[in-house]
């Protein structure tokens, strides 16, 4: 067999041919070339394992011209999948979702899920958009051996074995893509590639419903947020993410040492100490706010982005400092949770085992109820029993996230 060469967008229409007709042909994409079949044809696809020797139980993925071939081929495609294929499509993501019966099973190799690719490439694109099918192309290189970048090396390779090659000049990476599983949850970076996991958690942060708490202590913050928790939400309560980052941050440390001095001991933070400081001193209190703040709304936000990339729909901040840190401006909407001020003290003495007078004092030091509720979107009251508490809440969350 002549192995043919082409070069050009006129060539693109015989290239599309010889795929149509069950021919294997060799194609560039912005990571590595790739080796292509028919992808509905299973007969065409078979001589893929067999040029590359290739093992049958590897699946391969589907490159197609652009989103809108998706649902032709996969169904339950969810809204993160969308976000990123505007993102990064045509470019270096293979997009796993589940296939649809017409795929041959020789491309899923007895599986129920398919990758897609939407290349960089013009003369690929241009190939795709002639054919009108969806090609298999896996790396155009036998099994093992590496991936070339440029149609010699394909040649090398493959010369009298395959149809043609496209010759689109060097690939532009050299990398291969990076392969995410979102046929399930949690989605799953199968193969790190060209694209960094940041950039796919970035995109999809971008799609997560986020919920501000805010509100006075002993409010009912907490029975409203396991409200969420059983629709699957992350919950960050971030007095909890503060004590934490106390422990394990080394910027955090070095910058509270750094202003305050010698705040810690043996790895822990004196409160006492700190506060000594602080707390008598309102340039002192405005500097721990500033540090705290910020490393609080950081560690938020990569938490947040880390359930986007396991496909995480719905998350909720409960800050008593959501407006001063910031954090709202993270939000899709706001909510304050209120109770009457009685209510409130006999919980909190309830819960922290404290007196009617110091739950007193705690409760005056923060702002009042009206404070919270000018600045938030929704108000939840708490102010009858439990479960008239619950219902309200759960009628809230339906009326946000409808």
């Amino acid at each position: 067999m002549e192995t043919k060469r082409y070069s050009s967008l006129t060539d693109m229409q015989e290239a599309a041919a010889l795929l149509a007709g069950g021919e294997l042909v060799a194609v560039p994409t912005e990571t590595v070339y790739g080796l292509c079949a028919n992808g509905l044809d299973g007969a065409a696809v078979e001589k893929i394992y067999t040029v590359k020797g290739r093992p049958e139980n590897k699946p391969l993925s589907l490159m197609i011209s652009g989103k809108e071939a998706v649902e032709t081929l996969c169904h339950d495609v969810p809204a993160g999948a969308c976000a990123l294929m505007a993102a990064f499509w045509p470019g270096p993501l293979t997009i796993i979702l589940p296939a649809r019966e017409h795929i041959p099973s020789v491309v899923l190799s007895g599986g129920s899920t398919v990758g897609l690719r939407c290349p960089d490439h013009p003369l690929t694109l241009e190939l795709l958009r002639q054919c009108g099918l969806p090609l298999a192309g896996p790396s155009a290189n036998p099994s093992g051996a590496p991936a070339p970048t440029d149609a010699s090396g394909v040649l090398a390779y493959f010369d009298g074995r395959i149809a043609a090659v496209i010759d689109g000049g060097a690939c532009q990476e050299g990398e291969p893509s990076t392969i995410l599983d979102i046929s399930s949850r949690p989605y799953r970076i199968l193969r790190q590639g060209a694209l960094c996991s940041d950039k796919l958690a970035e995109v999809l942060r971008r799609g997560l419903k986020v919920i501000g708490f805010t509100g006075g202590t002993g409010g009912g913050k907490t029975t409203a947020l396991n409200v969420l928790r059983e629709k699957g939400a992350l919950v960050l309560d971030c007095d909890e993410v503060y004590h934490e980052l106390t422990l394990s941050s080394a910027p955090l440390r070095e910058a509270l040492e750094g202003r305050f001095g010698a705040v810690y001991e043996d790895g822990v933070l004196i409160r006492k100490r700190l506060g000594a400081v602080v707390f008598k001193d309102p340039q002192a209190l405005q500097d721990l706010n500033a540090i705290t703040h910020h490393m609080v709304v950081e560690e938020c936000e990569r938490r947040l982005c880390d359930f986007a990339l396991q496909g995480g729909e719905l998350a909720a901040i409960d800050a008593i400092g959501l407006f001063e840190s910031g954090l709202d401006t993270h939000c899709m909407t706001t909510v304050a949770i209120t109770a009457p001020e009685e209510q409130r003290m006999a919980r909190i003495m309830k819960r922290d085992g404290i007196s009617e007078e110091y739950a007193r004092s705690r409760i005056a030091a923060q702002h009042e109820e009206q404070w919270f509720t000018d600045r938030c979107a929704h108000v939840l009251r708490n102010d009858g029993t439990l479960e008239e508490y619950e219902n309200r809440a759960r009628s809230l969350f339906g009326q946000i996230l409808q």
